[in-house]
C-alpha cells in the first residue's frame, strides 16, 4: 500500500510543477531547474557533464535535444532518478516527430 502512496505522490509533484511552469514539464526545464536550484554556472554544470556550455544552453532553451542514453548518465551524474530524465527526454523526441503520444518509463 506505502508503494502506492508513494506512486500517487510523484505524479501528484508532477502535476504541481507542471502548474507551476504552466505546462508540461520539459527536460530543458527541468535541467535549468536544477541548474539554478544547485546553483550550478553553466560553466561549472557542463563540465560536470562533459559537454560544452553551449549544449547546456540549447538543451535548457529546447533548441537540441539529448538520447536516452545521455539523459541517464547526466541523470546518475546529477544525483538524479534516471527515469525521469530518460522519460522527458523520450517525450521531446516524440514532440518533435508529431506523435499524439506519451511516454512512460519504468525501472526494469
Amino acid at each position: 500500500m506505502a508503494k502506492v502512496k508513494k506512486v500517487q505522490a510523484k505524479s501528484d509533484a508532477m502535476r504541481f510543477m507542471e502548474g507551476l511552469m504552466g505546462g508540461p514539464l520539459t527536460f530543458g526545464a527541468v535541467l535549468a531547474s536544477i541548474r539554478a536550484t544547485d546553483e550550478y554556472t553553466l560553466a561549472a554544470m557542463a563540465t560536470k557533464l562533459g559537454v560544452t556550455r553551449a549544449v547546456i544552453c540549447d538543451v535548457e532553451k529546447g533548441r537540441r535535444g539529448v538520447s536516452a542514453d545521455r539523459a541517464a548518465k547526466w541523470a546518475k551524474a546529477l544525483g538524479y532518478p534516471p527515469p525521469l530524465f530518460v522519460k522527458l527526454a523520450l517525450q521531446a523526441q516524440v514532440n518533435e516527430a508529431g506523435l499524439r503520444l506519451v511516454v512512460d518509463v519504468k525501472a526494469a
